[in-house]
């Protein structure tokens, strides 16, 4: 059975995604998570955390792993149009993926929960509606994730951000920060949010994540916020067997019905 599928066709070139059929309970009624790796934007691929995905699949939800295109060769928003197309192709291929119903949920880790939040919260009309989110130790405003002191500056190399948005110095496009940071899109009727990060991450701050959790509540959409106690980026605790557990159930909530 051939699980690969041509999903869009860019500038770049064709990218590709892979499906993960549930396995355990499997309810054809329940709807899709697509899963968007990490990798600051700049590496990765959508077989690189196929334990993770797998791990998923096995409590019975249907799982679609993707490529996106990366830096330096993107520039925000190619990576996030390439979401979309992903979430406009499940819909169109239900067959194929192994369902009837059309909902579908985003799950992504580090930079691809910045991308995530991105194409749930994003207010073009044309995006796709998403059911729900899982955001796994994400960046919520480059504004704050990117900022360094003059030491650090000098010190440090240049984070996700750069790669997001291909420039070197944020400070000259502050109206393209504000379009690429989840924060600043939040508004009442967000999906649901479950929202995880490590308390001991030295990569992204957790406090990105408590500020997205914050922005959503105060909105009055719903989030969930999971601090991992002593876990710090891509940290093994967040693929334990509880913590996928807690994932599942929480997508297998929102995905039910049609």
């Amino acid at each position: 059975m051939n699980n690969t599928f041509e999903y869009t066709n860019t500038s770049s070139g064709p990218l590709n995604l892979d499906l993960h059929p549930a396995s355990g309970p499997v309810d054809p009624g329940l709807g899709t998570v697509i899963y968007i790796h990490g990798g600051g934007f700049a590496v990765g691929d959508r077989a690189m955390d196929g334990a993770r995905i797998r791990a998923l699949a096995a409590h019975g939800l249907n799982v679609v792993s993707l490529d996106y295109r990366l830096a330096p060769s993107a520039r925000f928003p190619d990576q996030l149009d390439d979401i979309v197309a992903a979430i406009s192709w499940v819909r169109d291929h239900l067959d194929v993926v192994g369902t009837t119903n059309a909902k579908i949920a985003l799950w992504g880790a580090s930079a691809g929960a910045v991308l995530a939040a991105l194409a749930a919260l994003s207010a073009d009309t044309d995006s796709p509606q998403v059911a729900a989110v899982v955001s796994w130790f994400g960046f919520s405003d480059i504004a704050t994730s990117a900022s360094r002191s003059p030491l650090e500056a000098a010190i440090l190399p240049p984070g996700a951000e750069h790669n997001l948005l291909g420039v070197e110095d944020l400070a000259s496009v502050p109206d393209l920060v504000r379009r690429a940071s989840p924060l600043h899109h939040v508004r009442a009727d967000a999906p649901p949010f479950l929202i995880a990060h490590g308390d001991r991450d030295h990569v992204i701050e957790s406090s990105e994540s408590v500020h997205l959790h914050e922005a959503l509540t105060r909105a009055g959409s719903s989030s969930t916020l999971m601090i991992l106690g002593g876990a710090g980026h891509e940290d093994p605790r967040f693929d334990s067997a509880d913590n996928i557990a807690i994932t599942a159930a929480f997508l297998r909530s929102h995905l039910a019905g049609n």
